[in-house]
């Protein structure tokens, strides 16, 4: 069975700087296109950021943009999500997910897999 494993999350003052990883279980699953999402308390589950297999495209929310990189290392098929000048409003628990395909998109029903989850807090 497919497990991607999220690691990298914690607690941080704002302005500062978390990575998250994603590693997948089987090196077939990890050359393909991936995405974060979060989900903060009371809220649905929203896109953050997503990359292609290639690793030559990739799509922001706009409340990230600028802040947040998403890059892929397809030799480890593991992901990461460098988060930097975190806010408050960033607080949530990140998902990475994988779509057994080139391409990403910005809706949950387009991924196969997806992680556990990992709590990233930022405190004021």
């Amino acid at each position: 069975q497919v497990q991607l494993v999220e690691s990298g999350g914690g607690l941080v003052q704002a302005g500062g700087s978390l990575r998250l990883s994603c590693a997948a279980s089987e090196r077939t699953v990890g050359t393909n296109a991936m995405a974060w999402f979060r989900q903060a308390p009371g809220k649905e589950r929203e896109f953050v950021a997503a990359i292609s297999r290639s690793g030559g495209s990739t799509d922001y929310a706009d409340s990230v943009k600028g802040r947040f990189t998403i890059y892929r290392d397809n030799a480890k098929s593991t992901w990461y999500l460098q988060m930097n000048t975190l806010k408050p409003e960033d607080t949530a628990v990140y998902y990475c997910a994988v779509h057994l395909g080139a391409t990403f998109d910005r809706n949950t029903y387009w991924y196969d897999y997806w992680g556990q989850g990992t709590q990233v807090t930022v405190s004021s």
